[in-house]
Formats: C-alpha cells, structure tokens, sequence
C-alpha cells in the first residue's frame, strides 16, 4: 500500500507550474530531506528538473541545466507512468525534450532557449 502523499509535494508542483522554481526546490527539499524511503527519489527528481529550468531561465547555466536535468530525469524514472497522481511518463518526456533542445543550443545560446519547453506537471491531488 501506498503511503499518503504529503500535502506539500502538490504545493511544490503547483510552484513548478507557477514557474517559481527556487520557490518549488524550498518546497520539496523540505519533504525530501525528511523521507527515509525511496520516494524520497521522486522529490528529489521533481525538484532536480526545476532546478535545472531555474539554471537555464534564470542563470543562463548551461552546465547547471543539463546536469540537474539529467539527474531528476533519472531520480523520476522508477516512479513512471504515474506516483501520487503525478504523470511522471509526461514530466519525464517533456523535460528529456527541453534538455535535448538546451544540448542543441549549446553554452553559448542558452538565453535562446524557447521556454515553451517547460513542461507544466499535470497531477491529481
């Protein structure tokens, strides 16, 4: 059985819909660094992939992106198709879209990066 979601994982998506992803990442730290179990993964992934939007909107970081979007990529994929009613599978292909359009725009053109490719999380609470 499933454990309950906490109430702030949602607060932390809608943040992330928001675009308030230093907000979202203050959020879901919180509830990661107090998860002793493996769905402390999933906070982590979730928060990693706004950190990297945050990277790549905000600090023009190419580096910062790509890794953080790899990483929370990788931390979301044992929770897909869906955890929480969060649709991982669309977090997941949406942000692997975004990262290979950040790669293709290489360090020099990050301030191009179309923000149409952030995704926004879609969940049932």
């Amino acid at each position: 059985m499933k454990p309950a979601p906490p109430p702030a994982l949602y607060k932390g998506l809608e943040e992330f819909n928001a675009g308030k992803f230093f907000e979202c990442h203050e959020t879901l730290e919180a509830i990661w660094l107090e998860e002793e179990s493996e769905l402390r993964r999933l906070y982590q992934g979730i928060l990693q992939i706004g950190v990297g939007f945050y990277h790549t909107l905000t600090r023009r970081n190419y580096r910062g992106a790509t890794v953080l979007l790899q990483g929370g990529i990788n931390y979301c994929r044992p929770f897909a198709p869906s955890y929480f009613g969060i649709d991982i599978a669309n977090l997941i292909a949406a942000a692997e879209t975004a990262l290979m359009q950040i790669e293709e725009l290489g360090p020099q053109h990050i301030n191009e990066f179309d923000r149409s490719f952030v995704p926004r999380i879609n969940y049932q609470a």
